[in-house]
């Protein structure tokens, strides 16, 4: 079973920084932007990172994942990509991976597997 553990912001975090906590050690809150056909991560109120997607029937196309500048190397595409995937999962729909990322990070975690569709089929 897929844990969304991950996604929530740690039991203390305050979002509001009135705690002392800053930005850079706040857990990244992920969700989906229909609008923008994009689930996006968000550190504080800012923008860290976003995977694009296209809906057909049955499916989830995953076309291009991103992570802004001062985001790199903090594992938030990584958080994203899981909390993607375990969205697509509790919709009930399957996932093409055309983006390179959203691929890669479903081959070094098996458990997402059972969601790949094939691109035609």
């Amino acid at each position: 079973m897929r844990s969304r553990d991950a996604l929530s912001p740690r039991r203390g975090a305050c979002l509001r920084h009135t705690c002392g906590v800053s930005e850079d050690d706040q857990e990244p809150r992920v969700g989906d932007n229909p609008a923008l056909h994009r689930f996006e991560a968000h550190v504080g109120e800012r923008l860290a990172a976003f995977a694009v997607y296209r809906l057909e029937p049955g499916r989830v196309v995953f076309t291009h994942t991103e992570t802004l500048p001062g985001f790199e190397g903090r594992g938030i595409a990584s958080r994203l990509a899981g909390a993607a995937l375990d969205e697509v999962s509790a919709r009930g729909l399957r996932v093409t991976p055309v983006c390179p990322f959203i691929a890669g990070y479903i081959r070094k975690h098996p458990e997402y597997a059972d969601l790949l569709a094939l691109r035609n089929g």
